[in-house]
């Protein structure tokens, strides 16, 4: 038996009731039979072993208290992973779902995601399972307040710098950020994803969507071609699908169907992204609501039959495991020949095997959604120099990291003896990075 199996063995019998952190693991471990193959001098000092298990991981009670006079008690979490290469960096998300297991698989993916932009940032992931739909500012308000109560013990702008995730927009961050500020007494970059106002970066909002298609346009050009003229299938209708299709259709692209959690909606010509951006940033609907009838879309219930959308492009941005083998099959046969992932993990192992088995080219979200955590590392640069960027500036360093990071992953597979596989390559290249460091720092 490898070492990769071996170790793998060993994460299963550990975490047996956590599937998202055992899938995460299975699949970089994969990866890695290449480079343990060839580097027989990890197994000696046991760098895989210290590579699958957290530094440090924290649970602790968050009691706040309702409009209506009831305490709540949810549950707060944060894994801090990795630091070999810098401070803990990676998302809060306030989400019913959210558990160990999943800030776990988070976390682990964060290392990997964060060593690929070149940025002195280690792997962090954090939460709650606190859902904001629904409670009113003076609810979150509550509840962040004793959030961050606790998580201050944790965090610091050398330490651990959490950002936004799902269900953590500039509000919490605002709520968040002010209560560390009142307890610590210091005014430090301890979080991104702030307001403009308080040491926020230009192009933050921006980074995850405009980053994904950075990244699609350097694939595209492994098939001699580009977004233009290409119809897009984009899922959910958050920060990273919005923005992401702004830029498509900026590169002449035509966006034909998003979603969200209840269903999805259709227009052949092309969906309205100002109507939607209204109605999901500014007046909160639901996506079936955000379109008057006669505009030529339509909404369909169930968000998951969005892949049967016939589409150039797909570009899965709602959350983890939504397209399975048959929607890949769906993809494939309706002649998709490029997927890039702007979600955590949107695609099952399953789905993956059958794009490759047919020649669809697959852009991991460690590579392809790293420009949200991109832009955060530089919102750390700004604020440890008490100055701000450009738009343009953000956005051009933006570029050059999601090139960068393609450049590094195809780079890796092909030196590895797996040519075109960008996903065993971000996850060779990403992981060398953070092996060579802790090498170097000893058994710690």
């Amino acid at each position: 038996m490898s070492y990769c199996q071996n170790v793998l063995e060993y994460v299963i019998r550990r975490n047996p009731h956590e599937p998202e952190f055992l899938q995460a693991v299975t699949e970089v471990l994969s990866s890695l039979e290449y480079v343990t193959s060839v580097h027989t001098e990890y197994e000696n000092i046991g760098i895989l072993e210290r590579f699958v298990e957290p530094e440090r991981q924290i649970i602790f009670r968050v009691p706040w208290m309702s409009d209506n006079g009831n305490v709540n008690v949810n549950r707060g979490f944060r894994v801090q992973f990795n630091s070999a290469i810098g401070p803990y960096k990676g998302g809060l998300r306030f989400h019913p779902s959210v558990n160990v297991g999943i800030m776990k698989f988070l976390a682990f993916e964060q290392i990997l995601k964060n060593s690929l932009t070149g940025l002195s940032i280690g792997g962090g992931k954090g939460g709650s399972d606190f859902d904001p739909k629904g409670k009113s500012d003076n609810e979150v308000m509550r509840f962040c307040q004793s959030f961050m109560t606790e998580l201050y013990r944790h965090v610091g702008g050398d330490m651990d710098v959490p950002a936004g995730d799902i269900g953590v927009g500039a509000r919490e961050i605002g709520f968040l950020y002010g209560q560390y500020k009142r307890i610590r007494n210091v005014y430090e970059g301890v979080l991104t994803g702030k307001g403009i106002a308080y040491g926020g970066s230009l192009g933050r909002t921006e980074a995850t969507g405009y980053g994904l298609v950075y990244f699609l346009e350097e694939m595209l050009k492994e098939r001699n071609t580009d977004v233009k003229g290409k119809k897009v299938v984009i899922s959910g209708s958050g920060n990273v699908a919005i923005y992401a299709a702004k830029k498509i259709y900026e590169l002449g692209g035509t966006v034909v169907a998003m979603s969200d959690s209840n269903g999805y909606i259709f227009n052949k010509n092309g969906v309205d992204l100002d109507s939607l951006q209204v109605g999901k940033e500014i007046e909160r609907k639901r996506i079936s609501q955000c379109f008057a009838g006669g505009s030529g879309t339509d909404y369909i219930e169930n968000c998951n039959d969005i892949w049967s959308v016939k589409c150039d492009i797909a570009l899965p941005s709602a959350t983890e495991n939504e397209i399975d083998g048959k929607s890949a099959e769906m993809l494939a046969g309706n002649g998709c020949i490029a997927v890039a992932e702007g979600a955590n993990m949107p695609c099952t192992p399953e789905a993956v095997k059958i794009f490759m088995e047919n020649n669809v080219i697959f852009g991991p979200a460690k590579a392809a959604n790293a420009g949200g955590v991109a832009t955060s590392a530089l919102e750390m640069q700004q604020n440890s120099m008490r100055t701000s960027w450009t738009f343009e500036e953000v956005d051009a360093r933006l570029k050059q990291i999601m090139q960068n990071i393609y450049k590094k992953s195809s780079e890796a597979a092909k030196k590895y003896g797996c040519a075109g596989n960008l996903l065993a390559g971000a996850d060779i290249a990403g992981f060398l990075k953070v092996a060579d460091a802790m090498i170097a720092q000893g058994i710690v």
